[in-house]
């Protein structure tokens, strides 16, 4: 390998899924997701999602070996950074503080949850460096941003941060200028929906994509919370069925029973009126929450940033565009891409362009100022 090209390996774990890039410089020399069926997950049924670290690494390792790498040629591990306290945006060393917080799972269990520990795992074994890069709880917002109006009640920075700010810094260097510089509105279209403001190269507001956001193809999103409080009351349902309908059946599978927005697509060509409606509302919802950080912004935006899954239809694009160009051009980023986020920010570390930060569980971010 020539000198001065790095190789890095990047990890994200999903809850079926474990995908992972070998990186030399930002060209993916191996990619895969491996796919966990329903029977090899079923004995983790009711544990900690920690306890599938040995499987999903022992599968991660098996398939580079496979296909003929070794992990004594890679000089960097990244995995995607998990629940973890309220954080300003970066790469941060994976050290045993963050372990600990993610295995206590305070901000609650996820998949992502994963990235750190597998990282850790493999970098150990070969003795390199491991990172999280821009992990789900970034959090630059002011402090006006968190009062939800309910005092027992705070909102937090919740969001696809990892995509976002690779397509926010994508954007930014396409266009010859620096991200520090642009007013964006970046929306991540996935099985979440994360619509969030940019000023200064700081993400100042972010819709929750798991309870305040617009209905995606799983997720309820921001529903009528009085009429949510009598259902949760109504002693009709379980939590976990609550819970279930909020973020695995709600949105699009709560009014036509599937997530497959191609589906949904054929459906409304055919002449399906209802699907033709749910889809028509969740662009609708998509809309006006941009609407809203526009006025965040204070009407100043340069540009509007489509990306995520869900930006591969170009129905849902369009119908989007035509609604909120007036607003500021839009630009559409598909896919997720966040395996080369992870490489791009781990790349920006070994090239020492940007120094990665030390993650201490006393430095839980309260306000854009607290930020060094």
């Amino acid at each position: 390998m020539p000198q001065g090209d790095y190789k890095v390996l990047v990890i994200n774990p999903g809850s079926t899924s474990t995908k992972f890039a070998l990186y030399v410089n930002e060209s993916a020399e191996l990619t895969r997701n491996i796919r966990h069926l329903d029977q090899e997950l079923a004995s983790f049924q009711g544990r900690p999602i920690l306890d599938q670290l040995e499987f999903r690494s022992s599968l991660i390792e098996h398939e580079i070996s496979e296909a003929g790498f070794s992990l004594a040629e890679i000089h960097a591990v990244a995995g995607r950074g998990g629940l973890l306290h309220p954080l300003a945006s970066g790469i941060y060393g994976v050290n045993d503080a963050m372990l600990e917080e993610l295995k206590e799972a305070r901000r609650g269990e996820h998949a992502s949850n994963l990235g750190a520990y597998l990282a850790h795992r493999i970098a150990r074994q070969i003795g390199v460096e491991a990172y999280v890069v821009d992990p789900v709880s970034v959090d630059e917002w002011p402090d006006r941003a968190r009062l939800s109006g309910m005092a027992l009640l705070e909102r937090r920075s919740l969001a696809h941060a990892l995509n976002i700010k690779a397509v926010a810094r994508r954007y930014a260097s396409e266009h010859g200028a620096s991200y520090e510089q642009l007013r964006l509105i970046v929306v991540h279209l996935g099985s979440g929906v994360s619509v969030t403001a940019h000023e200064n190269g700081r993400m100042i507001e972010a819709l929750d994509a798991s309870e305040e956001s617009p209905f995606s193809a799983e997720r309820a999103g921001g529903v009528p919370a009085r009429q949510l409080v009598r259902l949760c009351f109504s002693g009709k349902y379980t939590f976990k069925q609550m819970d279930d309908m909020l973020c695995r059946q709600g949105g699009i599978f709560s009014y036509l029973g599937t997530t497959d927005l191609l589906e949904v697509e054929r459906r409304i060509a055919a002449g399906d009126a209802k699907a033709s409606l749910v889809f028509e509302a969740m662009v609708y919802q998509n809309v006006k929450e941009i609407g809203a950080m526009a006025a965040v912004l204070r009407g100043r935006v340069d540009a509007i940033l489509l990306t995520g899954g869900m930006a591969r239809s170009k129905k849902l694009v369009g119908d989007i565009e035509h609604d909120v160009s007036w607003i500021a051009p839009v630009v559409v980023y598909p896919g997720e891409d966040e395996l080369q986020a992870l490489a791009e920010g781990v790349l920006r570390v070994l090239r020492c362009e940007e120094l990665p930060r030390e993650f201490h569980p006393e430095q839980i971010a309260m306000a854009t100022e607290k930020y060094g």
